[in-house]
């Protein structure tokens, strides 16, 4: 006669047990972590706007965030506003930092009105105006932050990415790369144009800041028109608010 233990009835049950028992684990662990996780994710946030409009800590090459401990009060002290536009509406929300662009390009998609963060910031008597961009690189998602006047120029970038290749596409949250855009202009003519990551820029040392071009990786062609189609599909939302504060 069999054990018990050797029956398929068994089996199944204890597997089904494992099953409950380890789901139930998990998901204690998440909920457990989740204020931790969101804590991470508005600190990385505020970091990488503060870092697009120039509050950060770097040296000469470095790419250096403001420190953790002091996010939270930076932040504060240069963010004067966040708004939210939707549509011809523009409200301030103060958890604007939170809203997912994933989720509202999606939503978009479906034929919703998507909801455009908007962070203004002040420092040294200047305005910036930083807004949060996500596209596709060569193997998953890029995304990024973009200070700008109110003429659209802009005045500090922060790239990154998911899983591009290190030492060519990844380099997008270089030093070298990222400075280059400071001083563009979006705009050509009283248009929007973008700017292009371009392998043929005749201009090396981006002295050229009306060109809407700066210049490519090397190596790295996909991930450059993945950011070029990033900042020109993601950034054009917001010329309808430029142009009524203007």
């Amino acid at each position: 006669m069999s054990k018990k233990t050797d029956s398929n009835v068994y089996t199944v049950l204890f597997a089904v047990g494992m099953v409950l028992v380890v789901g139930a684990l998990l998901a204690f662990t998440a909920s457990s972590l989740r204020p931790t996780i969101d804590a991470n994710k508005r600190i990385e946030k505020q970091q990488n706007i503060l870092y697009a409009m120039g509050v950060n800590e770097n040296d000469e090459t470095s790419v250096e965030f403001v420190s953790k401990d002091k996010v939270a009060d930076v932040f504060s002290k240069y963010i004067k506003k966040q708004l939210v536009i939707k549509g011809d509406e523009v409200s301030e929300d103060e958890k604007a930092y939170l809203i997912d662009i994933k989720k509202e390009q999606a939503s978009a998609k479906a034929g919703n009105k998507r909801r455009l963060p908007l962070f203004v910031g002040e420092k040294e008597g200047e305005t910036f105006y930083i807004a949060p961009i996500r596209g596709k690189g060569l193997w998953d998602a890029i995304w990024g932050y973009v200070a700008m006047n109110k003429d659209m120029v802009v005045q500090g970038v922060f790239f990154d990415h998911k899983g591009e290749t290190p030492g060519l596409g990844a380099n997008i949250k270089q030093r070298f790369f990222m400075d280059d855009f400071k001083g563009e202009d979006l705009m050509s003519n009283g248009q929007f144009k973008g700017i292009v990551v371009s392998k043929s820029n005749a201009d090396p040392k981006n002295e050229d800041k009306n060109d809407n071009e700066v210049d490519a990786i090397a190596g790295a062609t996909i991930t450059g028109d993945g950011v070029s189609a990033m900042i020109k599909s993601e950034l054009k939302l917001y010329v309808p608010y430029f142009k009524k504060i203007k």
